[in-house]
């Protein structure tokens, strides 16, 4: 896998998911994922990361709380919420920040 610094500083938008193995709600998000993946194609790359094993970068994007979903386009931060937001939401916010 690419390195997600680089990554992040493509021009092709990232959307994030930093989740847990031990949170229900993060649970939801795949099939949500999936479902953007699906319309949005090559579009957009969608990284999930598991904050217990990024626990460092966790700390340096605040986590407090899971699933939060980060949307990065050239290095920057676009978009943030902490939350299960369905798919139908998400994709008209994803093509208006990008």
């Amino acid at each position: 896998m690419e390195n997600l610094q680089t990554l992040l500083q493509s021009d092709t938008p990232v959307l994030v998911d930093c989740f847990a193995t031990w949170c229900g709600p993060c649970k939801m998000v795949p099939p949500i994922l999936r479902e953007i993946k699906d319309k949005m194609g090559d579009s957009l790359r969608i990284v999930q990361i598991d904050i217990d094993k990024n626990q460092q970068l966790a700390s340096q994007w605040q986590i407090s709380s899971v699933p939060t979903l980060m949307l990065f386009k050239e290095g920057k931060l676009l978009w943030r919420q902490s939350g299960v937001v369905p798919a139908h939401q998400l994709i008209p916010l994803i093509k208006e920040k990008i």
